[in-house]
């Protein structure tokens, strides 16, 4: 095992003084380009075949020189080689894209920012539809937006948060809105305004035969995209969504154990999980036990809050320190949360969705022994509630999990993906232990291929539902990773 050092580590965790490392952030293959205010003249209309356009497919294989950059995500663990990858920047492009793979037998994996985390937006020989160029975003009249799948989050705030508006989303800044809204969408506004998916009002699809069609048109499909996952049933290639006036400042309140036992933080974790539902809608929360060393941030966008103080006292009267920042713009302070630019050798899945300490009192201290003794380990909860658990919104969306207070996910990282055994063998032990204890609800856009029943951990009862939709709109499974819908 060759694990991080200290400082290589606190390299990539560190922001703004404490070691808090939201979802694996990292690698955007289009990361030089900026989302920009322009039309998208060139959408065509819905439902047009994509053998009826001429258009350009800009098709890049083992023999170009970008073929490398392209190929690659955000993990370095996954190491897939597509026979041709296909640079779109327009609707037309990728339903001709689509046209050309059916007609050569190739199955279709979609890359909007390549942070699925067992690497389902790549494939070996078949064809990858790179979305990265469509990034674009427009402001649209009524507060709405118009984004592009490859448009990353830093991208969408450096646009709208100037003009006044926000998208809630999350804070990984490499992240793309695409595969991130198409999951759920779940950050520090979640709490107040709902998933990042609650706010698509309308999208521009093709599907696994290369046909286009508009949500307008099909209300199941609107539902479908709301949280039924990406590479299911078809290519997301322009979105609209609705903004809600950005909060103007963001505080983060930051608290930090050392060298603790298993016991010491799950008696923490115990005390935690029985204020974080109480905070205001306006925070976010999340636990984040790094090896032996605990850090705990609450995030905060509205200073007159009274309830908040009280609050804070009894977490800090249960941890070694605790301060917080000063009070900074929204802007400036998301970018505190933006994790690292480049691609690491990780393992990030989902540990499960909770309602209450309650749910993982019987099993936490197993759990916490093996992230203290396994160097590199990461085990993390953070807030859900308020408004994500809205019934409109539940009713809207295929999103299933509103009913939960927390999500966890389990992290692992390596300076090399030949040394990460220990890592390996402690990341299959805690899944095993959390599926043994009734825990099978799983976070999709933290996709793990050791999940048993994936189907019902992502999608709960809304799988058969999903089903439905990959019948109608790709019933020959032309677009297919390990764990997409099957018809």
């Amino acid at each position: 095992m060759k694990p991080y050092t200290r400082k290589q580590f606190l390299e990539i965790t560190t922001a703004a003084g404490i070691s808090f490392y939201l979802s694996a952030c990292g690698l955007n293959s289009d990361k030089k380009k900026v989302a920009k205010i322009v039309p998208d003249s060139a959408t065509p209309e819905k439902k047009v075949p994509a053998h009826t356009h001429q258009a350009h497919i800009d098709l890049v294989d083992k023999n170009d020189p970008r073929y490398d950059e392209l190929r690659k995500g955000f993990n370095k663990r996954i190491d897939k080689h597509p026979k041709v990858i296909a640079l779109c920047t327009t609707t037309a492009e990728v339903a001709a894209a689509v046209q050309y793979a059916h007609e050569k037998g190739l199955a279709i994996a979609v890359k909007s920012g390549g942070h699925s985390m067992e690497g389902f937006s790549c494939n070996d020989d078949g064809m990858v539809i790179n979305l990265s160029k469509m990034n674009a975003v427009e402001m649209l009249d009524d507060h709405k937006i118009k984004v592009g799948p490859g448009c990353t989050i830093s991208s969408l705030y450096d646009t709208i948060l100037p003009q006044g508006r926000l998208l809630p989303a999350g804070s990984c800044a490499t992240v793309a809105v695409g595969g991130l809204t198409l999951g759920g969408g779940y950050g520090i506004c979640a709490r107040r305004f709902g998933l990042t998916c609650d706010h698509l009002v309308e999208a521009t699809m093709v599907d696994g035969n290369g046909n286009i069609h508009n949500t307008k048109d099909d209300t199941e499909l609107m539902w479908a995209l709301k949280g039924g996952g990406t590479g299911n049933f078809g290519i997301v290639t322009e979105m609209i969504f609705t903004t809600h006036p950005a909060p103007p400042t963001l505080q983060a309140h930051y608290f930090k154990s050392r060298k603790l036992r298993p016991e010491r933080a799950a008696a923490i974790l115990q005390t935690w999980m029985e204020l974080a539902p109480q905070l205001p809608d306006s925070c976010f929360s999340g636990y984040v036990l790094n090896g032996s060393t605990l850090n705990i941030l609450i995030t905060n966008y509205e200073p007159d809050n009274e309830q908040l103080p009280t609050l804070l006292k009894k977490l800090a009267a249960v941890v070694d320190e605790f301060r917080s920042s000063h009070t900074g713009t929204l802007q400036r302070m998301l970018r505190n949360y933006y994790g690292v630019g480049k691609q690491l050798y990780f393992r990030n899945s989902s540990a499960g969705f909770f309602k209450s300490y309650a749910d993982v009192a019987p099993f936490i201290k197993d759990i916490f022994e093996q992230v203290i003794a396994t160097p590199g380990m990461i085990y993390q909860v953070n807030t859900l509630g308020g408004k994500i658990n809205d019934a409109a919104f539940e009713k809207q969306s295929s999103y299933p999990h509103r009913a939960y207070d927390f999500v966890s996910e389990l992290q692992a990282y390596a300076s090399a993906r030949a040394h990460d055994d220990r890592q390996a063998v402690a990341t299959t032990s805690i899944l095993k232990i959390t599926e043994q204890h009734g825990i099978t609800r799983q976070y999709v856009n933290y996709c793990s291929l050791e999940f048993s029943n994936w189907e019902h951990a992502y999608y709960g009862d809304n799988y058969a539902r999903l089903q439905a939709i990959k019948r109608k709109y790709d019933p020959n499974d032309n677009i297919r990773h390990p764990q997409s819908v099957k018809a």
